[in-house]
């Protein structure tokens, strides 16, 4: 390998053509350069071997065109949360923010605190000038559902959802006409899970395909008079 680093196969022209465009990049202002070099990755990610995979490809877009969204069932505290600034403040984005592209903004998918911390943190806003490390899921994930399943899945590889706000979730895929095998392939879960969470809602609504025992009996408040005091 030469002493440079860069493997012998690669084509001298390129190498060439590489330094020039460089050397032009440098001419640019700030903001010209950040608008450039995303035109310029999302162009080689498109020829790149890996374009099939989100992360070949982060762009650094303005804070301002990144929105949470409203189905996150994570919840950072705020030691944690302050763990994560003092994290990104002194290591730097090590991870990117994961989001979907909805009319002129970028709705996070996964990194609702990163995404926070690079917005609140004025040393970590000023260090980054006012921008954002994005990633977009693919293209095909257009559907509400797919992009709150892609959320979950991003959680619960980490350990960590909220029971209430996850049946809310659960509640709204079915009612999004996805069936319970679905929900529970999509987000991780098995079938119990799904029907622990559909019971937290308390929602009768969630229940109607489901046969229940002809054995299973209310007791009726005249019933009870002769249940006092009977243990077991």
């Amino acid at each position: 390998m030469p002493s440079n680093g860069v493997l012998p196969l690669v084509n001298p022209d390129i190498l060439a053509k590489a330094a020039a465009l460089v050397e032009a990049l440098v001419l640019l202002d700030e903001e010209g350069r950040v608008e450039a070099l995303n035109h310029i990755r999302s162009a080689l990610h498109e020829v790149s071997p890996f374009a099939s995979e989100p992360v070949d490809c982060v762009l650094w877009v303005k804070n301002e065109r990144v929105q949470g969204n409203n189905y996150n069932p994570n919840t950072v505290a705020t030691k944690e949360m302050g763990l994560l600034a003092h994290s990104i403040t002194s290591d730097g984005y090590t991870q990117p923010i994961v989001a979907f592209p909805h009319d002129d903004s970028d709705e996070v998918v996964d990194g609702f605190h990163r995404h926070r911390v690079g917005k609140e943190i004025p040393e970590v806003r000023q260090r980054v000038k006012g921008y954002l490390p994005i990633v977009r899921i693919r293209a095909d994930r257009t559907n509400r559902g797919d992009r709150i399943a892609a959320t979950i899945r991003h959680n619960r590889a980490r350990g960590k959802h909220l029971v209430g706000a996850m049946s809310e979730i659960v509640v709204e895929l079915s009612r999004r006409n996805w069936s319970e095998e679905k929900i529970a392939k999509e987000l991780g879960m098995d079938a119990d899970e799904v029907l622990r969470l559909k019971q937290v809602t308390g929602l009768a609504e969630m229940f109607t395909d489901k046969e229940f025992s002809q054995a299973w009996e209310p007791i009726l408040p005249e019933d009870r008079s002769g249940q006092e005091g009977k243990v077991g």
